[in-house]
């Protein structure tokens, strides 16, 4: 029986679960796809949004912090998922997990559940150019930011609309250059956030902007917010361009509602507001993407 290129890759998958601890190279996987290793590359990255050996790392990591719960050192704990080094493993969990330690993290943050197996067939339905990972949990202090904002409603479907437009505009008509060449810009990465969301009308503001320094003068043309300190599900996109990368921040959108959510034992923070981060670090044209941020607490 010949497989479907999905059932393929699903089968892969499978393998680099059942096989973290040991070594896992290109191609040793694409020869448990039957495919030639250049053939395999390009379709597992089409596939899942990840190159290969990305894939693997990242998983082993999901692997690593869902037994932080448990009294096991952290190196006993690395080299169960194939780290050949404490060094190597607590400098890629820093650099994952956006400067934050393995010790910091058991410490601080709640441990997430043994990771699902990923379903490609399922996750098409939801239009994401690959996989959405399991979300980082991170912790932040108040963010003041300086930008722009659109009146919105959830009614109707009011804001898939708006939104896109707001951005096409504020791209096209002058206000990106005019925010980012302003002297208070303390970072040039940008938010798109949904900020005072009335519960009971639906409606709330669509701010984008960027970060700014402290103590300096913003003038009144621009709209300032400040997010409350609070700690965030951060799921992240497959890399992307144009068209797509909408399609796979809108599909994660409705994983994130429809899946992750009612399973997790989280819900959202009261009073906080989530957004949409456009590292500049991690837009560039071999693909865009965007970390969406969700204010959370325990059940």
């Amino acid at each position: 029986m010949v497989l479907s290129y999905v059932e393929t890759i699903q089968k892969v998958l499978q393998y680099i679960d059942d096989n973290l601890s040991c070594e896992l190279t290109l191609d040793e996987l694409a020869k448990v796809a039957n495919f030639s290793t250049y053939h395999f590359s390009r379709v597992f990255r089409w596939s899942v949004g990840y190159s290969v050996m990305e894939y693997v790392r990242i998983r082993r990591f999901e692997y690593v912090v869902s037994e932080f719960a448990t009294e096991r050192k952290l190196i006993d704990i690395a080299m169960d998922y194939g780290f050949e080094t404490y060094s190597g493993f607590a400098k890629g969990f820093k650099r994952h997990y956006d400067g934050i330690p393995p010790e910091k993290y058991r410490l601080y943050f709640q441990p997430t559940p043994r990771p699902q197996m990923p379903d490609l067939m399922h996750m098409n339905n939801y239009s994401i150019g690959g996989l959405i990972m399991k979300p980082k949990f991170i912790t932040r202090d108040a963010i003041k930011l300086v930008g722009y904002e659109l009146k919105t409603s959830q009614v109707d479907g009011q804001n898939l609309k708006e939104i896109p437009a707001f951005w096409q505009a504020y791209m096209s008509d002058g206000r990106n250059q005019k925010l980012h060449e302003a002297d208070f810009v303390k970072n040039h990465s940008e938010y798109g956030v949904c900020y005072a969301l009335d519960p009971e009308t639906g409606s709330f503001s669509y701010v984008i902007g960027v970060e700014v320094e402290d103590g300096l003068h913003v003038p009144e043309e621009f709209y300032t917010c400040t997010l409350k300190p609070a700690t965030y599900a951060v799921f992240s996109t497959p890399p992307a361009n144009g068209e797509e990368f909408v399609k796979n921040i809108q599909g994660a959108w409705q994983f994130i509602m429809n899946e992750w959510f009612p399973t997790s034992g989280y819900e959202y923070a009261p009073n906080g507001d989530d957004f949409e981060y456009y590292d500049k670090e991690k837009m560039s044209e071999s693909g865009n993407v965007c970390d969406i941020y969700i204010p959370v607490v325990k059940k």
